[in-house]
Order: structure tokens, then C-alpha cells, then sequence
């Protein structure tokens, strides 16, 4: 590839246990990453709300 196409510019912070915001130049709404289902269990942990994981985003992303 020759010419860059895209740049993305992602700022992420942790906002409580797994929950984690992403800010997304370009974007007015953040996107929330965190934990549900078995990868709660897996990690043992009770986030005060579910999110979708980083995982979920990724396969979505190559499966879509």
C-alpha cells in the first residue's frame, strides 16, 4: 500500500472494574467496552453493567 487511506484515532479509558469508554475521533456517542456472559464468569467478575467485549467487536468486525 502507497497511501494511507485512514488514521483512526481512539482515546480509551477505564471507568469502573471492566468497563471500559472509548472515544472515537469523528463520533459524537463513546462506545463501551466490557464484560457478559461467560467471560464474566471466566473472569468471576459482576460488572454493574454489561457490555459487549472487545472479542465481540473483533469477530464481528471479520465476520461481517
Amino acid at each position: 500500500m502507497k497511501k494511507v487511506v485512514h488514521t483512526s484515532h481512539i482515546t480509551i479509558t477505564r471507568e469502573k472494574g471492566p468497563t471500559r469508554k472509548a472515544i472515537i475521533k469523528g463520533f459524537k456517542d463513546p462506545v463501551y467496552y466490557g464484560v457478559h456472559g461467560g467471560i464474566k464468569k471466566f473472569y468471576q467478575v459482576e460488572p454493574e453493567e454489561e457490555h459487549a467485549a472487545t472479542l465481540d467487536h473483533i469477530v464481528g468486525a471479520v465476520g461481517g
